[in-house]
């Protein structure tokens, strides 16, 4: 034992294996044993961390089996209805989902199925393949909902649980002022902070499908994607393509200078000091670092690791005046926090 954690070493291991038998044989081999062997001084693992091994891998193996009835076509991936029905049948098992009214279930299974293929079909070939489902953490979040204490706080930050899912739909409804069901591009301007810029929401409108111009369900659920992501590279794809106007497959001064002529102007409408296009581009490139001095490229934003900051500057009012009030706002919070120790 380690405190309260029970250990066992390498031989007693492999006796438990023998008399585990034939079933569990490939759970007991040296190749895990060894994956499991951190810092322990005796050369012993935790036993909870072996239980908690098996225990993944029997998920993913009946998971696989589970995702594979869906597989229509027999070929590894799922289809966009595929995954569809696996989540509406995945529905009455999630004890968390147990207060979600049926007439809402549709709309539960757009809202979860859309984050599967907004991050793993990038290329929008409308199929998944069932490794990739596997090896990323969604389904991880989704069966998080069978446990039927889990905290406020955890739902609160899974887009899969029933408070995300009609917060999601809920704003949805709130900015579909003539109730059509669909969002017109004013409507869509009173998103969040309602401090997108024209512009960019033009862009939104031109490059995403649409219906006689409005904007439905789905395709509004790839937008808050990307919005609420802005640090993950599939949202940054989505982002560059609407900013990446001259469609070159890179942004450069006057790509940038298009999109900040919007923020110049709101900052005048709102009778704020105008900030030069000179200065912003060159903070840009210098956070950007692009392999071409005078190009920004989707790779050069994702490898920055300040994409979210970049792409904010330039379609957002409110993004862009928390960039440039950053200083001020930390010396804020660090006085506030100095007068909360005071008292």
């Amino acid at each position: 034992m380690i405190g309260e954690e029970a250990m066992i070493n390498y031989e007693s291991f492999l006796k438990v294996g023998e008399k585990a038998g034939p079933k569990c044989k490939q759970f007991f081999t040296a190749k895990v044993f060894a994956k499991l062997l951190h810092t322990d001084s005796y050369g012993r693992v935790s036993i909870m961390q072996f239980f908690n091994y098996v225990m993944r891998k029997v998920w993913l193996h009946q998971t696989r089996i589970g995702l594979s009835l869906y597989d229509v076509a027999g070929q590894g991936y799922l289809r966009e209805s595929d995954l569809e029905n696996y989540i509406l049948e995945l529905i009455p098992t999630l004890p968390q989902l147990d207060g979600l009214e049926k007439s809402f279930y549709s709309f539960y299974v757009c809202t979860a199925v859309r984050k599967f293929f907004f991050f793993l079909d990038p290329l929008r070939t409308g199929k998944i393949k069932i490794q990739d489902i596997l090896a990323c953490s969604f389904l991880d979040d989704l069966l998080e909902l069978r446990d039927e204490e889990l905290s406020k706080e955890s739902q609160e930050t899974n887009w899969f649980s029933a408070p995300s899912a009609l917060r999601v739909y809920g704003q949805y409804l709130n900015l579909d002022k003539d109730h059509n069901g669909m969002l017109s591009k004013e409507e869509l301007s009173r998103y969040g902070t309602a401090t997108m810029t024209n512009v960019f929401l033009d862009r939104v409108f031109q490059e995403c499908l649409t219906y006689d111009g409005e904007m439905d369900y789905k395709t509004y659920l790839d937008f808050v994607l990307a919005l609420e992501n802005r640090k993950e590279p599939a949202a940054l794809q989505y982002i560059f393509k609407l900013l990446d106007i001259e469609n070159k497959g890179y942004l450069n001064v006057f790509s940038l200078n298009y999109f900040f002529r919007a923020i110049q102007e709101l900052m005048k409408i709102h009778g704020q000091d105008p900030v030069s296009f000179q200065d912003v581009k060159d903070e840009i490139f210098d956070m950007v670092k692009p392999k071409d001095p005078f190009k920004i490229s989707l790779q050069d934003l994702i490898n920055s690791n300040q994409g979210d900051t970049v792409t904010t500057i330039l379609i957002d009012l409110n993004g862009f005046w928390t960039y440039e009030n950053r200083e001020a706002l930390v010396a804020n919070d660090s006085e506030n926090a100095a007068d909360l120790d005071d008292t």
